[in-house]
């Protein structure tokens, strides 16, 4: 009897574990899909008359530093911890295929998410290397990212890899469609 209670006790801190990983990896992701929205700003206050750029540059860096250091930081090592206590507490999932696929999206986002942090503390000195568009098109990559992992843990091994990576590259095309009709939705009319 006490085996059974030990693993009832463990399956519970598991679930408590797991959904604490969920609530982080959803604030890590709203910081990500924001934070380039708020450099896109940035890139475009660049371009104002004084005194609006001065104002609109103090009051965006101000707004990207607090999400990037009270929201999405925390989150993603939040996220990352939990996910490291899951994978102890259940390490039999590091030798399942789709686990393995997930962790190297992982790690792609980890990169996405160092490049906007090198985007940030650029933006932070007023130093401008990105077009806005180009950072519209940036902001896209979270997104893809995101598509990939809850399809891949959702339907596991219940999909042909080929259709999967098929239908992650016909998402990414259009995205790219939509993001470039967008682009041309702009040029006719700035304020949409």
């Amino acid at each position: 009897a006490s085996d059974v209670y030990k693993r009832q006790i463990h399956m519970e801190y598991y679930l408590y574990i797991k959904s604490l990983h969920l609530i982080f990896v959803i604030t890590w992701f709203a910081g990500l899909f924001y934070i380039p929205r708020l450099f896109v700003y940035q890139i475009e206050a660049f371009s104002k008359e004084e005194p609006e750029k001065s104002i609109l540059g103090k009051q965006l860096k101000l707004m990207a530093k607090r999400l990037w250091f009270i929201i999405t930081w925390p989150s993603a090592v939040l996220a990352v911890l939990f996910a490291l206590v899951l994978l102890h507490l259940q390490p039999g999932l590091l030798s399942l295929p789709w686990m393995q696929v997930k962790l190297g999206f992982v790690v792609l986002l980890i990169a996405y998410h160092v490049k906007c942090h090198l985007i940030f503390k650029e933006l932070q000195i007023d130093v401008v290397k990105w077009t806005s568009n180009h950072m519209r098109l940036w902001n896209e990559g979270s997104t893809i990212i995101l598509f990939s992992v809850i399809f891949l843990v959702i339907v596991r091994d219940a999909v042909n890899w080929v259709y999967g990576v098929i239908g992650i590259i016909l998402f990414s095309v259009i995205l790219m469609l939509g993001f470039k009709m967008y682009k041309r939705i702009r040029e006719k009319n700035p304020e949409a």
